[in-house]
């Protein structure tokens, strides 16, 4: 029950950001397609990340633009940087990956 409440409200964080800007696309601005595309593929990707087990999903942060998936924030280990990495790339719709993600500091 948690999963589909945290599912939710990413899909209505998602499309709430959506911007409608027109049909068409240009050099530095996205059709009303790409955007709403955008929107889906970041939500499939923060889906499957919190599928993980071994991801700590709720630490990453997933922005996508024109099918790149740009992942930041810090996660525990590396291992989570890459397999994070590993599952959006395996998400349908994304074209690459942008993995920003960082191992906390130990303290």
């Amino acid at each position: 029950m948690r999963f589909i409440r945290i599912l939710a409200l990413l899909l209505v964080a998602g499309f709430g950001a959506v911007q409608i800007q027109g049909c068409a696309a240009t050099d530095t601005r996205r059709s009303t397609t790409e955007t709403v595309d955008d929107g889906v593929v970041t939500a499939r990707v923060k889906t499957a990340l919190l599928q993980d087990k071994d991801v700590s999903g709720l630490a990453v942060n997933v922005d996508t633009y024109r099918g790149v998936v740009q992942l930041s924030g810090f996660v525990d280990n590396q291992n989570q940087v890459d397999k994070a990495a590993s599952i959006a790339e395996q998400v349908p719709g994304v074209v690459s990956v942008k993995n920003g993600l960082r191992v906390k500091p130990q303290s």
